[in-house]
């Protein structure tokens, strides 16, 4: 017998909060074009590594969007049993890797060109200040809706690239301050070293979830004892946990139960402790007889 538990909800992509996504994806690509474009006019380094990181913020904020299209539309088909719940997944790694490539092109051009750089801070220090005006409303616009993680995503995206026009701000400074233009490229390798470092983050995240382990913060040994202790289990077997997209964790599992057991009263409780004592989002469940050997006819 198995058992489920239907409760994916939209609640956990923001579905509600989509109007705050949208505005903040058109502030944040209508912001990046400009970026590039003073970017190329200046010939600052600063300000072309930011664009870039405006670039994956943008890929973010687009996935999080579709996520809560998603939530609304699950597009379950017999050929694509889960919907399109993992896109995100899918484009959260694409945007990873657009990352690594920003701060790639930004090491390898302050290498080669350091020697003949040189850098209008005029339109530097005015587009910083517009960028950081840009994420800061944007950031105002995402943070009533940061209850859902797929905003609070996107809410913690928007306030790295807030850092990121700060360095264009203070490169700008140094740069008329001192006149020496190497500023531009020591700022643009240290936002290069950010964008790196949160792409490593962000990547090993996107692997995780993919090689489906058990969800950051979720104890499985205590799920598996918990699920023990339910009257009428004598042992819990085959239990797997983990994330299919951001906000929702799901799992599998046998229970092996006494032969009186009423196995619905099992199943009720067994709920009860994925959904209200684990936040899983959803789970599937096998109740076995004392005497039923069937579980053991699969390999796996």
């Amino acid at each position: 017998m198995s058992g489920h538990d239907h409760s994916h909800g939209s609640q956990h992509l923001g579905g509600v909060h989509r109007w705050r996504l949208l505005v903040a994806l058109g502030l944040v690509i209508g912001f990046m074009v400009v970026e590039f474009a003073a970017a190329a006019f200046s010939g600052s380094l600063a300000l072309l590594t930011d664009a870039g990181h405006m670039l994956a913020d943008s890929i973010t904020l687009a996935t999080a969007t579709a996520a809560t299209i998603v939530a609304a539309r699950l597009g379950r088909t017999t050929h694509r049993t889960y919907g399109g719940y993992r896109a995100e997944v899918f484009a959260s790694g694409f945007a990873a890797l657009v990352m690594v490539a920003v701060a790639i092109f930004v090491v390898t051009s302050a290498l080669t060109g350091h020697e003949t750089h040189e850098v209008k801070t005029t339109p530097m220090f005015v587009v910083g200040i517009l960028g950081l005006a840009v994420n800061l409303v944007t950031m105002v616009i995402l943070r009533p809706g940061a209850e859902s993680l797929n905003i609070k995503g996107a809410y913690l995206e928007v306030l790295a690239d807030a850092l990121g026009s700060v360095g264009v701000i203070a490169a700008a400074i140094l740069v008329t301050l001192t006149g020496a233009a190497w500023w531009d490229i020591v700022i643009a390798l240290a936002i290069g070293a950010f964008v790196l470092v949160r792409a490593f983050l962000l990547g090993r995240e996107v692997l995780h979830v993919l090689a489906q382990h058990t969800p950051h913060g979720l104890d499985a040994a205590d799920l598996q004892a918990q699920l023990r202790a339910i009257e009428g289990v004598i042992e819990v077997h085959d239990l797997h946990v983990w994330t299919l997209t951001s906000g929702m964790n799901v799992m599998t599992a046998h229970l092996h139960v006494h032969d009186d057991v009423d196995p619905e009263s099992v199943l009720r409780h067994a709920q009860a402790v994925a959904g209200e004592g684990f936040g899983l989002s959803h789970a599937t469940l096998q109740v076995e007889r004392t005497a039923s050997e069937a579980c053991h006819e699969i390999a796996w």
